[in-house]
């Protein structure tokens, strides 16, 4: 019987597994080509997979809410035509009523499956470790053996396969003992001082107060924000721009710039741009930090925050920004915009970004001090354009004129970006943003 494996997707460079959120299908279900099977979700988007195959759904082997990491296969398809019914109802009865030959080997194979229980081991093994585990016939005395590398001593998929390359030459590592253990604390204690576990204070609704639990958008969004902090020590740098003659030349030209081209002439689209030409000015923002090193990103890529109806919020990305012109980046922007509102965005949508703007202006908010969006190092916010008295020097003197102004805020990552840079890059947008030409053609 020819059969098909759908596999989890990968989502993003930086995601590496995602939340079965819903089943649309069953086992035994005939599903057509492109029939949606499943939707899962990361702590970027929600997509929906559909079957590249047509057949019939033979298994399902993780359920709703489960964490699977990517590759993993989810659920088995029997192609169309490989097994007719009544071949698979003699193959059930079969599996019902086992001969006297058939039961032996039954019988092992409850025992080789109860060796392979690993929910009755006390430690916490991930469904990728699981796996490989039960595919290689480890059982679960052995894979308790395994001395874990990972956070907390945990068994990576790393430490298996060393495992296997040994296996059979020589035992697995013991777990050391609890006086080992006490030596080997006390000497990584005695080089490096230990991180404090920082917990939030337990908190009780009072009389009348009204408890609303998170939805998972926003405890992942949540989790994000706490990790981005205790990653990147973060600083803020902030400056004022006289954007006057982009407002005058965006109230002149924002109807003409409609109707030529179809689209909504925001400020957003002369952020951006002004954003991805201080980028290529300045490299060390385009960045990320990867243990002791700096990856310089050799593409543009600007993630743009959008507020949802829900209240949450997601950066769908807009692509190699710095090589688009205004009626580009216009375009692309309205788009993303329009499917993060109707929850349409595709995974390819929301990766790849290596800069990040956030619009507090768009609240009527003047000042904001963002958090990274990591694995940047640093987001601009952009505050709302007000109309300000300002000193302005003329050839005869000094005069005091209204000029529209806005405050720009950079908060960048203190372990590569210092405040020269970090100053310098937020002076260079603001720069193209005062300089914009009254006559810029549409």
């Amino acid at each position: 019987m020819s059969t098909f494996d759908i596999l989890m997707p990968k989502m993003g460079e930086s995601v590496e597994e995602a939340t079965i959120t819903k089943w649309f299908v069953k086992v035994g279900d005939t599903v057509e080509e492109d029939q949606v099977l499943l939707e899962i979700a990361t702590d970027k988007v929600d997509s929906e997979i559909p079957s590249p195959v047509a057949g019939v759904i033979k298994e399902i082997r993780f359920e709703t809410d489960a964490l699977v990491p990517v590759g993993e296969v989810v659920a088995v398809i029997a192609l169309e035509g490989s097994e007719s019914a009544g071949e698979t109802k003699a193959a059930d009865n079969k599996e019902e009523q086992p001969s006297a030959a058939q039961q032996q080997p039954a019988k092992q194979a409850e025992a080789t499956e109860a060796a392979s229980d690993f929910s009755q081991s006390d430690r916490f093994y991930s469904p990728l470790v699981k796996s490989i585990a039960k595919e290689e016939n480890i059982s679960l005395a052995e894979l308790d053996k395994i001395q874990g590398s990972g956070k907390e001593n945990r068994v990576t998929k790393e430490d298996v396969l060393a495992y296997l390359k040994t296996r059979g030459g020589q035992p697995a590592a013991t777990k050391p003992s609890q006086s080992e253990v006490a030596k080997q604390t006390a000497s990584a204690s005695s080089a490096q001082p230990a991180r404090q576990e920082v917990k939030a204070p337990d908190v009780k609704a009072g009389d009348g107060d009204k408890v609303v639990e998170m939805d998972r958008m926003r405890k992942i969004i949540a989790d994000h924000m706490v990790m981005s902090k205790q990653v990147s020590p973060h600083v803020t740098s902030i400056v004022e721009a006289d954007v006057t003659n982009l407002v005058l030349w965006r109230d002149k030209y924002k109807d003409q710039f409609q109707k030529k081209y179809g689209e909504k002439l925001t400020f957003m689209p002369v952020f951006t741009q002004a954003v991805a030409k201080a980028l290529r000015d300045y490299p060390g923002i385009n960045a990320s930090v990867s243990g002791n090193n700096i990856i310089l990103r050799k593409n543009v890529n600007v993630g743009i925050a959008v507020a949802l109806p829900s209240g949450n919020l997601i950066v769908p990305v807009v692509k190699n920004a710095d090589q688009k012109n205004l009626v580009g980046l216009a375009g692309d922007i309205n788009r993303l915009a329009n499917l993060a509102r109707e929850n349409k965005l595709s995974p390819d949508d929301i990766q790849g970004g290596t800069f990040t703007i956030t619009n507090f202006g768009s609240f009527k908010n003047t000042i904001g001090t963002p958090i990274i969006n990591q694995p940047q190092v640093a987001i601009l916010a952009t505050g709302t354009i007000e109309k300000k008295p300002a000193v302005l020097e003329t050839p005869s003197g000094d005069v005091i004129a209204i000029r529209q102004k806005m405050f720009l805020s950079l908060s960048y990552d203190h372990r590569i970006v210092d405040g020269a840079l970090g100053g310098y890059f937020l002076r260079r947008v603001a720069d193209y943003l005062e300089q914009w030409k009254l006559d810029e053609e549409v």
